[in-house]
């Protein structure tokens, strides 16, 4: 996997500023997601395939 250091990270337009918000970090092959009030507390790392149909779930609402 790619280190965090690598990633291009980045927290959606649509955050508020609740603090509530991750932020979706991208390396060759990779997709990292961090929280953003703890930016050193470790990542998720999932393969580009495993994010897109996360995102398709989310978009779908299948995920309840």
């Amino acid at each position: 996997m790619a280190r965090v250091t690598a990633m291009n990270w980045r927290k959606s337009s649509r955050s508020k500023s609740g603090g509530n918000c991750v932020e979706i970090g991208q390396a060759p092959g990779v997709v990292g997601i961090r929280d953003t009030k703890n930016r050193d507390g470790g990542t998720l790392d999932v393969d580009r395939a495993g994010f897109a149909a996360f995102l398709a779930a989310v978009k779908a609402d299948r995920l309840r």
